[in-house]
């Protein structure tokens, strides 16, 4: 498959965010090899990136937990991304609690910034993610969703909006069926389209072209029915039940998602670490090629110390899979002779007395 046009940030900079008190960065379109000690700084450059995205960024951290201590005077994050058409300047901030977006200059809602920008990631915090509980597996399934629907943000927040009425509600021992009935009404439908684009997400991944990584074949497990009226009757006949336990027991808010190692017909929670490790790089790169034909360009994507876990045959690969893709991947390591391979710029990054410093390395 010919590769897609890419994303790329050609320009980054970064004012008292975390460990880096001022860095700038000029860069071209290819890959970008991170170097450096543990604590220098690396992931926290590549989670100023994942912020030209709408959410909290790889490490879903919350904005005043970003900004660089001691000073603790807010932070700001400033990009030049280009595309296949126009380009576009970024720039997102805080100055406290919660952050603000401009695009072009422009004051924008969060949400905007996944009209221009498309940003995937794999982090070492994933790892465990078929070890955990459903709710990583479910919010890892919405990130996938989010990035090839648009509109799902909009309708996780209307759900999540009427659930924590309903378990109100509930907490509050109210027996009234016309309250329960309304929010049950707005539950129904936005949780429709949850499931709807859930299910897209998932058949857009089976669809993607298979690499050197083994593939998965995900399910979700949803427990009652997914369609609006369906759902309506289900959350009105667990009234009395949700009333005992003290919460909602049923609805799109509990599935979870199901992967087996395709080749081996074994649960991926089953799976070695190794295996673990290369099903979630599939996932990640069918993910990049889905939107990379949805959305028109390939998207940017982060791997945190992905290559140091990967024998050599899978870090060839996975390098491969990047120039296949032409995505700008921003990828870190504590050596540079694990980016042998890739053809990338380099940039060593240390730390000098709490403050990232970060060169280019020709």
């Amino acid at each position: 498959m010919t590769a897609p046009p890419a994303l790329a940030v050609t320009r980054l900079g970064l004012s008292h965010f975390r460990s880096h008190r001022g860095t700038g960065i000029a860069l071209d379109r290819r890959p970008v090899a991170i170097f450096g000690p543990n604590g220098a700084g690396k992931t926290n450059l590549i989670e100023a990136v994942s912020l030209l995205s709408p959410g909290r960024g790889l490490r879903g951290a919350a904005a005043e937990e970003m900004a660089r201590t001691p000073e603790g005077i807010g932070w700001k994050v400033t990009a030049s991304l280009e595309g296949p058409g126009d380009g576009h300047e970024l720039a997102t901030w805080s100055e406290g609690t919660g952050r603000q977006v401009e695009i072009d200059g422009k004051a924008a809602p969060q949400a905007a910034l996944g009209a221009v920008a498309r940003v995937l990631w794999l982090t070492p915090a994933m790892d465990r993610l078929w070890m955990e509980g459903a709710t990583e597996r479910r919010r890892f399934l919405d990130r996938i969703t989010l990035s090839l629907v648009p509109d799902h943000a909009e309708a996780a927040i209307g759900y999540d909006r009427a659930l924590r009425e309903r378990n109100r509600l509930i907490r509050d021992q109210v027996r009234d069926p016309g309250w329960f009935r309304a929010l049950e009404g707005q539950m129904a439908g936005h949780g429709a389209r949850l499931a709807a684009n859930r299910a897209a997400a998932l058949a857009r991944l089976a669809a993607a072209p298979a690499g050197a990584f083994p593939r998965g074949e995900l399910a979700l497990d949803a427990e009652g029915p997914r369609d609006a009226p369906g759902l309506a009757a289900a959350f009105a006949e667990g009234r009395p039940r949700d009333l005992a336990a003290g919460r909602t027991l049923l609805g799109p808010h509990r599935d979870d998602l199901l992967a087996v190692f395709a080749a081996k017909g074994i649960a991926a929670r089953l799976c070695s670490t190794g295996e673990q490790k290369a099903l979630l790089i599939s996932l990640v790169l069918a993910n990049a090629w889905a939107v990379a034909e949805d959305f028109g360009a390939a998207p940017i994507l982060l791997l945190d110390e992905v290559a140091a876990h990967l024998d050599e045959a899978r870090r060839e690969a996975l390098y491969a899979a990047v120039a296949g893709l032409g995505a700008q991947a921003w990828v870190t390591a504590t050596e540079r002779n694990l980016f042998d391979g890739l053809e990338a710029q380099r940039l060593a990054v240390a730390d000098s007395a709490g403050v990232s410093r970060v060169r280019p390395e020709i």
